[in-house]
């Protein structure tokens, strides 16, 4: 792009200015009002930075209407406790993982993710190709260890209170529930079928993907999450009996998902939103309706 006459900058490639100091360049904007506020204007929020206006409640004099009802940065409600639902996700995978220490295998051979296979505790043939599709959720609350289960839920409270606080409780639910799928659909399809697979490392590889977009979207340091991302990759293909599909299914899911939580045009946020989640659902079932085609 050419440069305008007198040297000056395009208008189009001109910053936006804080509302409150006009001769203020800024890339930042209020997490709720989504106004651009410079530096001295922003006031810390458990996501994001809020202008003077919304953390008093004013704008103009009069009730600011989006400090009257506080929304996310993805349109989601502000709610007091921005962890609950975290905290009840850790809370499902624990109370599994009991369930597997008192009944062992016959338990975890009922709901583990596997293609197609012979149980000998079941006696029977079972699996996602016999048509228990239930298979690919259930499996997201097992754990094959201590370890695992261990690193697991510390990956999904760091990042997944964050994400909870920065969407709002029922957009987060989306998120991670598509993501979980999306790395078990393509754990079904590419993994041998008689193969078990269980793990919250698909749904949380989707929030690694998500919190680099909200990161970006924020304009803060994207390196941490870069470098603890890569970190994780290297796990993903330089250790045994990991399932990368998985880790790579939720991951490519949780980046689509996360950039229509944070960039849907506020107008129709929702429809953008839930209907990019619905498409994901949809692939998923395609590719499952496919590999189960392959093995029947």
């Amino acid at each position: 792009m050419e440069q305008a006459p007198g040297g000056s900058r395009p208008e189009a490639q001109t910053p936006p200015t804080c509302y409150r100091h006009p001769d203020r360049e800024t890339g930042i904007r209020c997490t709720r009002c989504d106004r651009p506020i410079c530096p001295e204007c922003m006031v810390n929020a458990s996501v994001g930075f809020q202008c003077p206006d919304c953390v008093r409640g004013t704008s103009g004099g009069g009730p600011s209407p989006a400090a009257a009802r506080p929304r996310t940065i993805a349109g989601g409600s502000v709610s007091a406790d921005p962890r609950l639902v975290t905290k009840i996700l850790i809370g499902l995978c624990l109370a599994a993982f009991a369930a597997q220490l008192a009944l062992g295998d016959r338990f975890t051979n009922r709901f583990q993710l596997v293609g197609q296979a012979y149980d000998p505790v079941l006696n029977s043939v079972e699996g996602v190709a016999e048509g228990q599709w239930y298979r690919m959720l259930t499996s997201m609350f097992l754990h094959g260890g201590y370890i695992h289960l261990l690193f697991n839920m510390l990956s999904l409270w760091w990042l997944g209170g964050p994400l909870e606080a920065a969407l709002g409780r029922a957009r987060y639910l989306a998120l991670y529930f598509t993501s979980g799928l999306a790395g078990s659909a393509l754990t079904y399809l590419l993994a041998e079928p008689n193969s078990g697979t269980v793990g919250a490392s698909g749904a949380i590889f989707g929030l690694f993907g998500a919190t680099a977009v909200l990161m970006r979207r924020l304009n803060y340091d994207m390196r941490p999450i870069i470098a603890l991302l890569v970190i994780n990759l290297i796990f993903t293909f330089g250790w045994s009996n990991i399932a990368w599909q998985a880790h790579i299914g939720g991951l490519v899911a949780g980046v689509v998902v996360g950039y229509a939580m944070v960039h849907a045009p506020r107008e129709r946020r929702a429809l953008v939103q839930y209907g990019t989640c619905a498409l994901v659902l949809a692939a998923v079932v395609l590719v499952t309706l496919l590999r189960t085609a392959q093995l029947t």
